[in-house]
């Protein structure tokens, strides 16, 4: 991926979160993977299938590929090193799901949770690219948390 294709999926990421259910104890995320290929894979969104289900795990839940080696998943927000809802936080499941890049918008603020999820991939050795000139863009939705 080059940079104008980064930000081309990271800004319907961030279009995404507007998407979300309003809440006052979470932010809104918008989600999208895609292959090496540059094809998308899956793209979810904050509370999209249940309340408490967070972007990158919904679209980690939709995608139908045998292996996500190669792939990019682009958020809104940086993925969640801790998480209170769930046993294992966002940055977790994109290792597991042996996705080598992350692409991200906006640092996670220690709001609800100490935001270390950046921290979190690059020690399992995932590349991470933080966009942060679109962080405004991925606050926009979660304004009335802030």
């Amino acid at each position: 991926m080059n940079a104008r294709d980064d930000r081309r999926w990271l800004e319907l990421a961030c279009d995404l979160a507007r998407s979300c259910p309003p809440s006052e104890t979470a932010f809104s995320v918008g989600a999208v993977i895609v292959g090496a290929d540059g094809s998308e894979l899956a793209r979810g969104f904050s509370r999209e299938t249940d309340p408490t289900a967070h972007a990158e795990e919904v679209a980690l839940a939709r995608t139908a590929v045998p292996t996500l080696a190669g792939a990019t998943i682009y958020s809104s927000l940086e993925p969640c090193g801790r998480r209170l809802s769930r046993p294992r936080p966002c940055a977790l499941l994109i290792v597991d799901a042996g996705i080598g890049r992350v692409v991200y918008a906006w640092r996670e603020p220690s709001l609800f949770v100490e935001g270390d999820g950046d921290e979190v991939l690059r020690a399992a050795g995932v590349e991470v690219v933080h966009v942060a000139d679109l962080a405004e863009r991925a606050r926009e939705p979660n304004a009335h948390l802030l």
